[in-house]
């Protein structure tokens, strides 16, 4: 792990040195300025909060898919993920998070870490669906305690405007879960009072929410003048580039996640997005109709994205890494520093990867 080390206090040129336990023992070398030197850029790994599958493979598909995901998305990149579920009928979710703890247990040989999961739906408007299937539900606390049991929740979506919704975000919040906005008629004000209650970011910040007008601030508008964290996906696809510099310049945290279905990673074709079929064309997936279903990004084209439109490479990695694993209280991850895993991302000078390493296991060297 040579090159242009992104440390928390600079640039340094020289050599992590990872122990036996997976974690960086220290970091050797010199302050540097990458530009004057041709040595690889050494980034912290990415860390995905909202990833729906890759390789072919749903989470939603059982505890057998989790390792083939976890190995799709290495390749680019990304060394911890939260595994997302898709809106799905109560028996048939349960089912699926309690094969997703299962998998949260131990981490494949070759493939990133699953640090829990995202429970995306569904609680959420059935009038912003979005691509998500027509099963959204009210939350009640005895099915979301049913859920908490069955899999280690970091981050639950959901519609604040639905009756009962801020008591269930009181309860998340007070169980530590991060709790988001998202798939939402909701206005201004119904955001802000959720924000109030314990919400603490916004799922994929621009889509499938009330959006920013003048007069009906909407809860585009509530994320843009309140939040510290908000989720956004850079496929400049999803959003226009003009939209993520607004946002970036209003809020101080905000951070890339990939959306990725099993099409990432996967030619053109037809895929599947939890119960939805998907089809895959020229680098967008969408639902039969047209609606955009999710994405094809990975972490390392979300990094490019963010230089591309105009930020430095620390400050997009920064994106990519820190402000997620933050937005999770992570503070051994989405950084390199001595205590910190060794979560490494190795980087050409065209923004490629080279190398992965995760918890110090070196998972991808590309020539």
């Amino acid at each position: 792990m040579k090159g242009n080390i992104l440390t928390p206090t600079g640039w340094l040129l020289g050599e992590i040195h990872a122990g036996p336990d997976g974690r960086i023992a220290r970091i050797e070398g010199v302050p540097a300025t990458p530009a004057d030197n041709d040595a690889p850029y050494v980034l912290p790994g990415f860390v995905d909060l909202l990833n729906h599958g890759g390789g072919g493979k749903d989470f939603m598909d059982g505890e057998a898919a989790v390792p083939v995901i976890l190995r799709a998305h290495v390749r680019f990149g990304t060394t911890s993920l939260l595994g997302s579920t898709m809106t799905a009928p109560h028996e048939v979710l349960l089912t699926a998070l309690k094969a997703l703890d299962r998998a949260c247990a131990r981490r494949p040989a070759g493939g990133a870490r699953m640090l829990g999961v995202h429970l995306e739906g569904p609680y959420i408007n059935p009038g912003k669906l979005g691509a998500q299937p027509e099963s959204s539900a009210i939350a009640t606390q005895r099915e979301m305690a049913q859920y908490l049991d069955a899999a280690p929740l970091k981050v639950v979506t959901l519609a604040p405007e639905l009756p009962g919704h801020l008591d269930i975000i009181r309860m998340l919040a007070a169980r530590g879960v991060r709790v988001q906005l998202g798939h939402t008629l909701g206005s201004y004000e119904d955001a802000v009072a959720a924000l109030e209650a314990g919400a603490s970011g916004f799922t994929h910040l621009f889509n499938a929410m009330t959006p920013l007008q003048h007069r009906a601030p909407g809860v585009v508008g509530a994320a843009l003048a309140h939040a510290e964290f908000a989720e956004l996906i850079p496929d400049l696809l999803h959003v226009h580039p003009g939209a993520i510099r607004a946002a970036l310049r209003a809020i101080p945290r905000l951070y890339a996640v990939t959306d990725a279905t099993a099409a990432a990673g996967m030619p053109d074709g037809v895929y599947h997005l939890g119960s939805q079929t998907v089809y895959k064309a020229g680098g967008s997936v969408r639902l039969a109709n047209g609606t955009l279903s999710g994405s094809v990004l990975t972490m390392d084209q979300a990094l490019r994205n963010f230089v591309a439109i105009g930020l430095d490479l620390a400050e997009a990695s920064r994106r990519v890494s820190l402000y997620p694993a933050q937005y999770l209280g992570l503070a051994d991850r989405g950084s390199l520093a001595p205590g910190c895993w060794a979560d490494v991302a190795v980087l050409d000078r065209a923004l490629a990867i080279r190398a992965v390493y995760v918890e110090g296991e070196r998972c991808v060297e590309n020539a």
